[in-house]
């Protein structure tokens, strides 16, 4: 009688221990005081720091979407993994939360050691930006669950915050100035209606020019991370807001108390190029709620501190706060 093998199944043990040999100098570069063991453990360990009066763990997680349908399409894997570190630890600050390690999940059809390599060498690099450690994951090959060529990424951040430095919502007052820190791009939200209009409809190559960059590479520029922003200007934030999303329209509101509203004037916003172009084929309302527009992140401050933080980001005032219902208006 014939033999069969978990190979032949479909999953490749000798696969994934060279992934793991791969990715373990990647891991490495993310160490911070506060790492116990290394890769290779049943579970990542990390020591709480100390100096906190009433420490609160907080823990966010999230994907990257359809964007990366883009990088698998493309062949174009280093930059995603930095998306799925931001997409986590830029939620963690909107919490007044520090960034103290990462897990990530790595499912595909058939592992293909080198594109996952690229893949955790952007998440290593997420990390390094974030501040943050690497301290462990799951790669899950699972053939018959995705068609050859396809994965999925999920990412798990933690991070610590003061119990009385958690509220935000309290701090924010009528007159406060919103602060907008540019996008660095689409970020990781809108990348089906990306796909749909400019792929799709528009029939744009990858290889196009797009102001002096491949319309790839400026799809699949990486989401900026705002947690040394975040770091340098909390004494003097009141709130922030990740604009993720629903947009501006969606996530501002939600750090505002119901008797006050975001008051965001359209000619301040900085919008980048792309942008532009798709709102030439989509009305500015939805663009608004699909997509950043330019504005990563929107500090809340209180007017006598808008020069400092003015002075220590490269962020600008898009509009303000006054008393009215919960919400947001682009005026």
């Amino acid at each position: 009688m014939s033999t069969i093998s978990y190979k032949d199944a479909g999953v490749d043990i000798d696969a994934g221990n060279s992934f793991v040999e791969n990715i373990k100098p990647y891991v490495k570069s993310t160490m911070i005081p506060g790492v116990l063991g290394g890769i290779g453990s049943f579970a990542g360990a990390f020591e709480l720091p100390t100096g906190y009066k009433e420490p609160v763990i907080l823990a966010g997680t999230d994907g990257v979407g359809t964007k990366l349908k883009l990088a698998i399409d493309s062949q174009k894997f280093d930059t995603v993994g930095i998306d799925l570190v931001a997409m986590c630890s830029n939620d963690l600050i909107c919490n007044f939360g520090e960034p103290l390690f990462f897990l990530d999940y790595y499912a595909t059809a058939k592992l293909e050691v080198e594109e996952a390599s690229a893949v955790v060498k952007g998440i290593a690099e997420g990390c390094i930006r974030s501040e943050c450690a690497l301290i462990g994951g799951e790669t899950a090959e699972m053939p018959g669950m995705y068609k050859d060529g396809d994965f999925d990424l999920a990412g798990f951040c933690v991070g610590i915050a003061e119990k009385s430095e958690m509220d935000r919502v309290s701090q924010v007052q009528a007159g406060d100035t919103l602060i907008a820190l540019p996008s660095s791009g689409v970020h990781s939200n809108g990348f089906s209606l990306v796909r749909k209009l400019l792929l799709d409809k528009l029939g744009m190559k990858f290889e196009d020019d797009f102001n002096g960059r491949t319309l790839i590479d400026t799809l699949l520029e990486p989401t900026r991370i705002y947690v040394k922003e975040f770091k340098a200007n909390k004494d003097n934030i009141n709130a922030l807001a990740h604009i993720t999303g629903g947009g501006i329209v969606e996530n501002l509101p939600r750090v505002l108390p119901d008797n006050l509203r975001a008051i965001v004037k359209r000619d301040q916003v900085q919008v980048l190029p792309i942008f532009e172009l798709m709102g030439q084929h989509v009305e500015e309302s939805e663009m608004f709620r699909a997509f950043n527009m330019g504005v990563g992140m929107i500090f809340v401050v209180n007017p006598a501190n808008v020069d400092a933080v003015l002075a220590n980001t490269d962020g600008y005032v898009i509009g303000h706060i006054e008393a009215g219902e919960k919400g947001c208006d682009i005026v």
